[in-house]
């Protein structure tokens, strides 16, 4: 009995149809013959207590702080995803990491000359690099077999440009990714050896294709951060061999990828603090501070600009209305712009008192204490409540110089922000 196959959401047919159902991909389905699976006479069972388990062997990074994140380094058989939006720095990310290990890089995206000029930009020894432009995978996963030995790691890049010949479908379809993937976790758990995959991701930060590949491999990497911003995120979605809750930071530079130490991000200064205010929050393990800067100005138009930049748009309209609402202040007759400076954005509830107080600070034309950051979520009543891990974001505040700290142990609700101006 013959299947017909989506190439491009894998949804299946009996018959064959010239229009997928789900998808609306026109002449996408593709025959495939059903395999009858005889059972086994006998199958192997292991015993838990028979098993003898050895120290997993871990291969460092160039980068420290990547090592925290993956687990001390990446395990000698593991499949690792890296996701990121294209143009980010995925493949100056890969290539500087593995710089200090012989790396076997197949090259997707660019030809081998541009992946040579890269190396060369970012003074990294290419004696290290053994480079393919070849992307059927079955070919390729042959040749690194021979010369296995002298090969530490392997990058895909990317999985959405490799293919297998075993099935008739383009690379990138659905069923080329499960096919090519499948084949390269076999080959890493067989012969022991890494892989780094590099996926695209969708505009709905989603692995582009199916979201079968975040299952089938043993670790997710997210790669975050504005195109116009200097600074990247990585952080673990998941990890079978180490924590999900480490990060590590990338500051952009003309010579590549620099590891950011420091935590606070912002010009460290006094001056004009009306409408700036420093907020506190937590990200993996590590508290992090910015800067946000509001400008309250009034308007001339019938329904009054709403500029956001770093932070949630609805979570800025929703402490807007609770201004309104309890402060009495007019801001439907005000625009209202806001940024986070850096180009970071932020998620944390932990950052609405700093975004409120900075609105108040720039309507009301009156400068915020110094040396002071801020840290609470605001509800929709006007409560200030507490954050997750907010002692330890205090202490780490205070150790970088924070004199002021606001949080819900001396704010307990909105009506209270005003004693932060009669300082």
């Amino acid at each position: 009995m013959t299947l017909y196959i989506c190439a491009h959401c894998g949804y299946g047919s009996a018959t064959l149809l010239g229009r997928c159902p789900h998808c609306q991909n026109w002449n996408s389905f593709v025959g495939k013959k059903e395999e009858k699976v005889s059972p086994s006479k006998k199958i192997k069972i292991i015993k838990m207590s028979e098993i003898n388990a050895k120290p997993l062997k871990k291969i460092k990074t160039f980068f420290a702080d990547l090592n925290k994140v993956l687990g001390d380094g990446v395990v000698e058989n593991e499949v690792i995803l890296l996701t990121g939006e294209p143009g980010i720095g995925k493949s100056t990310l890969v290539l500087q990491a593995f710089s200090n290990l012989k790396t076997f890089y197949l090259c997707g995206e660019e030809n081998s000359l541009s992946i040579f000029e890269r190396i060369k930009r970012l003074k990294i020894n290419p004696q290290n690099f053994l480079l393919t432009e070849d992307l059927g995978i079955e070919m390729v996963l042959s040749e690194i077999k021979k010369i296995k030995d002298q090969v530490d790691i392997i990058i895909v890049d990317s999985i959405q440009t490799i293919y297998s010949e075993k099935i008739d479908a383009a690379p990138g379809s659905l069923l080329q990714l499960k096919e090519t993937l499948k084949q390269i976790i076999n080959f890493a758990k067989k012969e022991n050896k890494p892989f780094i995959v590099i996926g695209h991701i969708t505009k709905e930060g989603e692995v582009a294709g199916p979201k079968t590949l975040e299952h089938l491999v043993d670790c997710v990497l997210a790669f975050e951060g504005e195109k116009d911003s200097l600074y990247r995120l990585i952080r673990a979605k998941k990890n079978r061999f180490g924590p999900t809750d480490e990060i590590t930071l990338f500051e952009m530079k003309q010579s590549g990828l620099v590891e950011v130490k420091n935590s606070i991000f912002f010009q460290e200064d006094n001056d004009n603090l009306i409408g700036k205010a420093n907020v506190g929050i937590l990200e993996g393990k590590k508290p992090l501070f910015f800067e946000i800067q509001t400008l309250v100005a009034p308007t001339i138009l019938s329904i009054p600009r709403r500029v956001v930049k770093g932070l949630d748009y609805n979570k800025v309209l929703l402490l807007l209305a609770v201004l309104k609402k309890y402060l009495h202040l007019p801001l439907d007759k005000y625009d209202v712009y806001v940024n986070v400076v850096g180009g970071i954005s932020i998620k944390s509830p932990a950052a609405d008192l700093g975004l409120v107080v900075s609105l108040i600070s720039s309507f009301k034309n009156l400068p915020l204490p110094k040396n002071a950051i801020f840290l609470g979520e605001i509800t929709l009543l006007g409560e200030i409540r507490s954050v997750p891990f907010e002692e330890k974001i205090i202490k780490e505040g205070k150790s970088l110089g924070f004199k002021n700290i606001f949080y819900s142990k001396n704010l307990n609700n909105i009506y209270q922000v005003k004693k932060i101006f009669n300082q």
